[in-house]
């Protein structure tokens, strides 16, 4: 059974550093199930308090990857439009690519604020921040994510 626990173990990781990335596929709590299911091993390799800390991590990191770029949005005097804009230029960038998923989220927040606001420089200066929020939260996903696939391969090595 341990290598079933394994095998499914990977999948819910590479699922969830793909996740980091795709809008679709929520990324830290599949690293998560990941190491969850680690614990259904014959020898169970974390503690009760390592996964309740990063159970809470992953609440957290999840709850922050929508609030983040809704603050970097209003903080650079955008609209919900510009947020929608982010997400739908994200969903399209990925079918260009690598730079299609760091430009799509700029040029649709761009374009969603273009609708909401006829000011250009208003418009760009909104798209910069919800691409900025992307980005960071992104970025606080994917640590998240490779520390926890850390802890999932020493878990199987040691």
């Amino acid at each position: 059974m341990d290598i079933l626990w394994i095998v499914l173990g990977i999948i819910f990781m590479l699922a969830g550093l793909a996740g980091c990335v795709l809008p679709f596929l929520p990324g830290p709590p599949l690293c998560f199930i990941g190491i969850l299911l680690q614990q259904l091993k014959e020898a169970a390799p974390f503690t009760t308090k390592f996964i309740i800390i990063w159970g809470i991590i992953t609440v957290v990191v999840t709850l922050l990857d929508y609030i983040i770029p809704l603050y970097g949005t209003r903080k650079f005097g955008g609209s919900t439009y510009g947020m929608w804009g982010c997400t739908l230029g994200l969903i399209v960038g990925i079918f260009i690519g690598p730079w299609g998923i760091i430009i799509g989220p700029f040029i649709g927040a761009f374009i969603g604020e273009i609708m909401a606001n006829a000011n250009s420089s208003q418009a760009l200066r909104a798209a910069f921040g919800s691409f900025v929020g992307f980005l960071f939260g992104t970025l606080l996903k994917l640590i998240v994510c490779f520390v926890m696939g850390w802890y999932f391969v020493v878990s199987l090595i040691g």
